[in-house]
């Protein structure tokens, strides 16, 4: 592909001159942030103020920016996650020095982890302070930025105000070069407070570069895929991410090849199609029919622990794995490895495999999903179930949702109908507790026309109970379901099952219904039999509501033990 469009400088008019000659009255360096931002196309900012970080929100108030603050910098960025994950563009996220940055960490090893494109903007203590030198500034780390390196694509520092266009536009870039991902801006305080007489930023081009699969081996993988016998395709979180799922499904009909989505790709595939395996990863009918597969093709996942039902998947067969994330090529099984963004990489291979037909295959499939129906309803989870179908009924198909580390998410997982693809959302890739409500408010920002639901345990909901505030203050149109056990409920299994009896997951909680009703959001305590109807309701209605359930779950029981 060209890159003509890096040489089609833009030209400025007579007016634009003029007013780049006279730059207005009263910028900072605060300005140069948002102005760029402005430029790239950002319309929504996330964030809470910290002092080293004011002459950023200050410059807010000059900007036509729209800004979310939340009340603890780690949901600050899990809102930003799901306005990545939700709108496919670069969510910014403004944070301050020392405690306000390193509050953020759990939520940038998540928009790592679910490839989420968010570009986070602290402060930093005054240029004179860098180097580790030890001064004792407020909020100073020896090496802020060392902190972050481990966790984000690229870690970006300033130290003078004309660097700021441009460090700015090189992290956008970065987020969104496939795999999209978290990168890491700091500008020191006396930076963003000097004045500036620098121009107003206007152009800014920070188009990422596309990610494409090298011919010669779309045409291995393309002939292996049309002589199979018993081809099977997995498709992960790259295949929602590069909005590829209508090319996945063509590539599959033309091979007659089922198709299993994993958890972190949800909606990839449609869930009653006739090759479809839906999402039952962690069941054993499933691994065994991978493992059976002839030639297998892995879109957009590293086959982790989750994907892999705990590491007991061993394919038999040749394994064709496209991902964009070169790290993640063949990191756990030998495969003819393409790195490529899924969309691009899909599209060749639709082009260059011959038409096979398999009248087989559905019967397959079906074979497959009914040894999984039957292994579950001997277990008993009527419950689980019916809780599952009741959440499915009650949110509209277009609606999404945002789910915690908790036993109905991991239900979900595996047994939930995300009906479109980019829908279906959890912090399965990092697993940290708190995300669901947060990341919820994000998406509510990025389109207010559609109620979301989010999902927690009591445990979870302790995390994020403070942005029922930041629900209200901004009317967010979030229905927030808590599923009330009194503890740490998959710990408690887990802990019953290894030791005999648990430890530390019995938790003292809130009246969940009134505490709520406190920051002026409608509550309701529901029933199993009635949480349909009281679901419907609360998403039906304006602005933000809770849900609670008190119920106690159990999990399936694993296949991989």
């Amino acid at each position: 592909m060209s890159h003509d469009h890096h040489d089609e400088r833009p030209r400025l008019t007579p007016e634009q001159i003029a007013a780049a000659l006279n730059p207005p009255a009263g910028r900072n360096g605060g300005d140069l942030v948002v102005e760029t931002l402005q430029g790239l196309g950002a319309t929504t900012v996330f964030g809470l103020p910290g002092q080293h970080a004011l002459g950023m929100f200050d410059a807010l108030r000059r900007s036509s920016l729209t800004y979310i603050g939340l009340r603890v910098e780690n949901n600050a960025g899990f809102a930003a996650d799901a306005y990545g994950r939700i709108t496919g563009e670069v969510a910014p996220l403004l944070l301050s020095t020392g405690p306000g940055a390193l509050t953020s960490l759990a939520a940038l090893q998540e928009a790592a982890a679910a490839s989420a494109p968010v570009l986070a903007i602290s402060s930093q203590i005054p240029v004179a302070g860098l180097g580790g030198g030890r001064h004792g500034y407020l909020h100073e780390l020896r090496d802020q930025k060392a902190s972050f390196r481990d966790v984000v694509k690229s870690v970006h520092t300033v130290r003078t105000a004309s660097q700021i266009p441009s460090a700015i536009a090189a992290a956008w870039e970065s987020a969104l070069t496939a795999p999209h991902g978290p990168v890491w801006i700091e500008i020191p305080q006396d930076v963003l407070l000097a004045g500036t007489t620098l121009p107003a930023v206007t152009a800014m081009d920070a188009t990422p570069r596309e990610r494409h699969a090298r011919p010669e081996l779309t045409a291995v993988a393309a002939d292996l895929l049309s002589k199979a016998e018993r081809p099977a395709i997995i498709a992960g979180g790259g295949v929602v991410r590069s909005d590829a799922s209508g090319k996945l499904l063509a590539l599959a009909e033309k091979l007659d090849a089922p198709v299993v989505t994993t958890f972190g790709g949800k909606g990839a595939f449609p869930w009653e199609h006739p090759l479809s395996l839906q999402s039952w990863l962690e069941d054993r009918y499933t691994t065994d029919f991978l493992e059976s597969a002839d030639v297998l093709l892995v879109v957009g996942s590293g086959l982790g622990e989750l994907s892999s039902n705990y590491h007991t998947f061993a394919p038999r067969g040749r394994v064709v794995q496209i991902e964009a994330d070169a790290g993640k090529l063949e990191s756990n099984h030998p495969a003819l490895g393409i790195h490529a963004d899924a969309r691009e990489a899909l599209s060749d291979l639709l082009e260059a495999v011959d038409h096979r037909e398999d009248p087989s295959a559905p019967d397959r499939v079906r074979a497959v999903l009914d040894a999984v129906r039957d292994r579950i309803a001997a277990q008993e989870l009527t419950l689980e179930q019916r809780l599952i179908a009741s959440v499915r009924e009650a949110l509209p198909d277009t609606s999404p949702s945002f789910w915690d580390m908790t036993i109905l998410a991991y239900w979900a997982w595996s047994a939930f109908d995300a009906r479109h693809p980019n829908t279906m959302h959890s912090a399965q890739g990092a697993g940290g507790l708190g995300y669901g409500f947060p990341a919820a408010l994000g998406a509510a920002a990025a389109d207010r026309t559609r109620p979301v639901l989010a999902v927690s345990g009591d445990g979870g909901a302790m995390y994020s109970i403070a942005e029922l505030a930041t629900a209200r203050q901004y009317d967010l149109p979030v229905t927030w379901l808590i599923v009330d056990d009194g503890g740490y409920g998959i710990l408690r299994e887990y802990m019953t099952g290894a030791f005999g009896e648990a430890t530390a997951t019995e938790l003292t909680r809130p009246d969940f219904v009134a505490l709520a009703e406190s920051f002026g959001v409608p509550a309701t305590r529901t029933t199993p039999e009635t949480l349909t109807a009281d679901l419907a309701a609360s998403l039906a209605a304006p602005g933000p509501s809770v849900v609670v359930l008190p119920a106690l779950l159990r999990m399936f029981e694993p296949t991989h033990l």
